[in-house]
């Protein structure tokens, strides 16, 4: 099983490569880098692996929640390169990578994910493990964090820039009979833990054809006031 993974939802960018049962991965944070990197990011993990496109078996991806423009980086380099060597794509939720990474370790058996979403939301996620993998518990949502409703356990583990940028509103959240948990908010998505969570996917058939590779976005009013922005634009530039 050979699978290519690409994550540009943060400001991290990262890649990863599936091969023989070995994860390989190249990753920076680098913002406003990300098309620049994550090609020559491919390119060289393919080469170290001796590998081509066509023997790849799918391409995955970081599908979001996160940054507008880095999931249509991510989505959009994943088709180009699905296309182009006829393979099919495996979205994989951000938050979901985020969890998977503290499992892997901190050894965690809760995870709770708060990723910043900016304008004063999160993007929040509940993951316990189930076997090899994290599984969601209830909906991914975007949230403002003073309205979450959770209850955490001393084994719970909690990553995101969203308990950093918002520590004033979440850890009021938390009794004190529930503390210390650990807080772990300089964790950020990376494709070494979307290629894992891909290859359970792969493996149980849930793969999908290279027009389905498509961001996750939650937040809905976001794609549509950067779409009116540039609407906005280009009436103006054409009086």
């Amino acid at each position: 099983m050979n699978i290519l993974a690409i994550e540009t939802a943060t400001d991290a960018c990262s890649a990863a490569l599936l091969s023989h049962t070995a994860i390989a991965s190249d990753y920076q944070v680098a913002p406003r880098q990300h098309t620049q990197l994550i090609l020559p990011m491919v390119e060289q993990l393919l080469a170290d692996a001796e590998l081509t496109l066509r023997q790849l078996d799918a391409i995955a991806f970081g599908c979001g929640p996160g940054a507008f423009t880095g999931l249509r980086i991510a989505a959009g380099v994943t088709q180009g390169l699905a296309l182009a060597a006829d393979l099919p794509v495996i979205p994989v939720s951000t938050l979901a990578a985020m969890a998977q990474q503290a499992w892997k370790h901190y050894q965690a058996r809760r995870i709770l994910v708060a990723l910043d979403a900016r304008i004063d939301e999160v993007y929040w996620g509940c993951y316990e493990v189930v076997g090899e993998r994290v599984c969601l518990q209830g909906d991914e949502q975007v949230i403002r964090p003073e309205l979450l409703d959770f209850k955490v356990e001393q084994e719970d583990v909690a990553v995101g820039s969203g308990w950093e940028v918002y520590a004033d509103i979440l850890y009021k959240k938390i009794t004190l009979d529930q503390m210390p948990i650990r807080i772990e908010a300089h964790i950020k998505p990376a494709a070494e833990f979307v290629v894992q969570l891909a290859a359970y996917d792969y493996q149980q058939g849930r793969v999908l054809s290279v027009e389905d590779a498509q961001p996750v976005y939650l937040r809905d009013k976001v794609a549509d006031t950067i779409q009116e922005r540039k609407q906005k634009n280009h009436v103006k530039s054409t009086r």
